[in-house]
């Protein structure tokens, strides 16, 4: 008989899902399941709610994947396969970043967020380390972060996971939710899970002096339950955030600060580039819309990295 079950953990070979009676089962995928068609790195996901097959005694396979809310998804490094699903059924996606040690691009955070509005999915800002910004170019730059993301819209916390800096006020936008963590290797962000349950001991690195970037310690996608009802998914460091089953003129759509000014373009399908009286494009030089952000879309839309 099939039951349904909520995939917590996945190391590429082996995938862990919890049953409604709170127990924990290793299972493995029926052959067909591997073979439909799916152009990305694995057919099932964190987060993914899976329909169990128990006809074998001792053993449960994953029968099939149950219809997504939604999902993240980027750009696959690896050649055979299109595109690598992060998580599934989300409430929110938070990016962990860091100002250095290792430093993340506002090209990175854009892309982030870009397949977060693209896909349906609440996102917020994190930036880790906060107790390490003492230099008042330092300071000065946490200011530009903070003020460059929430003037688009999106929520900014500032905190540190190993000073315990704000993270009450970080717990409190976690609460009744799935939330997914993503960033760089070294941003923090088992780190941070660990400030939120101590319980959990997750093994956080250091970063490499050669190359000031963190070394991988979190080497699979993994859920945890840090109060009752509240969850958070753990995921491996992503060095760059590739866009994938975006078209050119969708683009436009994801930079949320864009929508209020389009309304004001003289065409309806206005791209924000060269045509005639764009309010976007106008804002942009007035500094109603910060010019990092809209120079940010520009350079995305001229890269040929979206689909055709």
């Amino acid at each position: 008989m099939a039951m349904e079950g909520l995939v917590v953990k996945h190391t590429g070979s082996i995938v862990n899902v919890r049953l409604p009676d709170g127990s924990v089962h290793n299972c493995r995928m029926k052959g067909l399941l591997r073979t439909k068609g799916l152009r990305t790195t694995h057919p099932v996901a964190v987060g993914d709610r899976v329909l169990l097959d128990d006809a074998n005694p001792g053993e449960l396979l994953i029968s099939d994947i149950c219809p997504r809310e939604n999902y993240i998804i980027r750009k696959s490094v690896n050649l055979s396969a299109q595109a690598q699903i992060i998580a599934a059924n989300l409430d929110q996606a938070i990016l962990v970043a860091s100002l250095h040690s290792p430093r993340t691009s506002t090209g990175f955070i854009d892309r982030f967020l870009i397949t977060c509005e693209a896909y349906q999915i609440p996102a917020m800002l994190v930036i880790n380390k906060s107790d390490l910004y003492k230099t008042e170019d330092e300071q000065a730059l946490l200011r530009y972060f903070t003020t460059l993301y929430q003037e688009a819209a999106y929520s900014v916390i500032a905190l540190s996971a190993t000073e315990n800096q704000n993270i009450n006020q970080f717990k409190a936008t976690l609460k009744g939710k799935i939330s997914l963590l993503c960033g760089h290797s070294g941003s923090g962000k088992s780190s941070l899970i660990n400030s939120l349950n101590t319980s959990l001991n997750l093994r956080s690195g250091d970063i490499s002096s050669a190359h000031n970037k963190g070394k991988h310690t979190t080497t699979f996608a993994e859920m945890f339950e840090i109060e009752p009802d509240t969850w958070l998914i753990d995921t491996p460091g992503v060095k760059e955030f590739g866009l994938i089953d975006i078209q050119p003129d969708e683009l436009r759509h994801y930079f949320p600060e864009f929508i209020h000014f389009a309304q004001e373009c003289r065409f309806a399908n206005c791209q924000h580039l060269h045509e005639p009286d764009c309010a976007v494009r106008l804002a942009a030089e007035n500094h109603q819309i910060a010019p990092e952000r809209y120079d940010s879309y520009c350079g995305i839309i001229q890269s040929n990295e979206l689909d055709a």
